[in-house]
C-alpha cells in the first residue's frame, strides 16, 4: 500500500547552471515532491509522528536550492532526492521536479523541468 504526499511549487533563489552569468546573477527555482508511504497509521492516530514533517522537507529543498552550486538542474534533482530518502527511510518512493523557468534557451518556453525519482 502507498499513499502520497505532494507538495508543490516550494520556491528558492539558487545559482545553478552552466553558464558563468547563472553562477553570477541567480534566478528563481521551483520544486514539487511527490513521497509516497504508508499514512495508515496518521490517517488513525492524527499524530504527527505517523506522517512526514511537511515544513521540514520544505526547508530541505529549499536549502539544496540556495546550497551549493551545481551545473545541472538533474543533479540538483538528485540530490534533494538522496537526501530526503537518506533522511527518511519509512518513504518508499519519492519523485522531485525541479523546474528552471529562466532556463537559458533560444525558444520561448514557459517551464523547463527535469524529474527524477528514487
Amino acid at each position: 500500500m502507498s499513499d502520497i504526499i505532494c507538495i508543490r511549487g516550494i520556491h528558492g533563489f539558487g545559482y545553478h547552471g552552466v553558464f558563468e552569468h547563472e553562477a553570477k546573477n541567480g534566478q528563481d527555482f521551483f520544486v514539487d515532491l511527490e513521497l509516497h508511504l504508508d499514512l495508515s497509521k496518521a490517517s488513525v492516530s492524527d499524530d504527527l509522528n505517523g506522517t512526514i514533517d511537511y515544513g521540514a522537507l520544505s526547508e530541505l529543498v529549499v536549502e539544496e536550492i540556495t546550497g551549493a552550486r551545481v551545473q545541472l538542474i538533474e543533479r540538483l534533482a538528485g540530490r534533494i532526492a538522496d537526501r530526503i530518502k537518506a533522511d527518511h527511510p519509512n518513504i518508499q518512493r519519492v519523485t522531485v521536479t525541479v523546474h528552471k523557468p529562466k532556463a537559458p534557451v533560444t525558444a520561448e518556453v514557459s517551464d523547463i523541468a527535469v524529474t527524477i525519482s528514487r
